[in-house]
């Protein structure tokens, strides 16, 4: 098999805010896999937090292409001989190999995974900024979406206000919020029960990784408690069963197809809920995470949706669903840049 990757910068429509950065592009790494003639594609978007950038990624695909050898359906081999790390850049080397398999034999990854081609509905990520502006935010999208995803964690203690804005301003859409580690356990204990009230579903990575409180919040909670930065690939999940009610699995940070549906089948085991969270990606990236999200009990793949031109049109928005395509592999395909003029 021959591999390249290149880095790509995504334009998003509007500044995206958390309670760590706030950004107007996101750099992803694509890679190509090539076997007899048919060529497969992946994406991931490099995590920050996790020390990796667009560079270590491409530099990870460019140094390892070698160790793929010539059978795209040996995926554990392969997988196993590559170094784990640059988890975003293997999860574009499996999403490839995927598409690969899947254009190969006719089929989309969905059949070839036995899994459904529906899952549930995605969230629509409401940015953190003033009550008010969440609010008008949320009256833009209302109807659109079947939920409303809120990035809380400013630090300025108007978190529980935010949330009754949007509220207010959603009517009775469900509602989760996602702090992004920027609650002391007091803070999350203070506001927990007030979301509660609000009708918030759950509560996403309230505290920093790994926080000794994180055992007391998930008894003390009244809503779950979804983990995210706590759980990062296999290893981790039998961890955050003591701190959490559920875990996030992103294909970008965990590595990619394979490792996330070993994740989702490691969580229900332990009585762990399941929640789909993404980057902002392109609909190749998106594409991968919607061939599997009939495993999971949460769905949050906006991404696509938020950057001003998809590259890789081919994910259906139905209904509130981010809906695979039937065509063989990810069922994406490349669209030049729009016409300037």
């Amino acid at each position: 098999m021959e591999v390249s990757s290149r880095i790509v910068t995504l334009q998003l429509a509007e500044t995206f805010v958390i309670s760590r950065s706030a950004r107007d592009e996101e750099r992803v790494v694509e890679v190509e896999v090539r076997c007899s003639g048919v060529h497969g594609y992946g994406e991931a978007a490099p995590i920050a937090r996790y020390d990796e950038s667009p560079e270590s990624a491409h530099a990870y695909v460019e140094e390892h292409a070698a160790l793929l050898g010539d059978d795209p359906f040996a995926l554990e081999e392969i997988m196993a001989r590559l170094p784990a790390r640059e988890f975003a850049a293997r999860a574009a080397l499996d999403a490839a190999l995927h598409d690969l398999q899947g254009k190969l034999v006719g089929r989309p990854i969905h059949q070839l995974l036995g899994l459904p081609r529906i899952g549930p509905p995605t969230s629509w990520t409401i940015w953190l900024g003033d009550p008010d502006d969440m609010a008008a935010r949320t009256e833009k999208v209302r109807g659109r979406f079947k939920r409303l995803k809120l990035k809380l964690g400013a630090r300025d203690g108007r978190d529980v206000e935010r949330v009754r804005a949007v509220r207010a301003a959603a009517g009775d859409t469900p509602l989760q919020v996602d702090v992004n580690e920027a609650w002391s356990l007091d803070e999350a204990l203070d506001a927990l029960p007030q979301l509660a009230e609000l009708g918030v579903e759950y509560c996403e990575q309230p505290l920093p990784a790994g926080d000794d409180g994180g055992a007391t919040l998930k008894d003390r909670s009244p809503i779950p408690i979804y983990v995210d930065e706590d759980c990062h690939t296999l290893h981790d999940v039998a961890l955050c069963a003591d701190r959490a009610h559920g875990i996030n699995v992103k294909l970008a940070k965990s590595g990619g197809i394979r490792e996330a549906v070993r994740m989702t089948h490691a969580a229900r085991a332990l009585g762990l809920g399941c929640m789909l969270g993404c980057m902002v990606e392109s609909g190749l990236g998106i594409a991968a995470g919607a061939h599997v999200a009939s495993l999971f009990d949460h769905i949050d793949l906006d991404g696509n949706i938020l950057i001003s031109h998809d590259p890789w049109p081919g994910v259906q928005f139905v209904d509130g669903v981010q809906l695979p395509s039937e065509l063989p592999g990810l069922g994406v395909t490349r669209n030049a840049l729009p016409d300037p003029r």
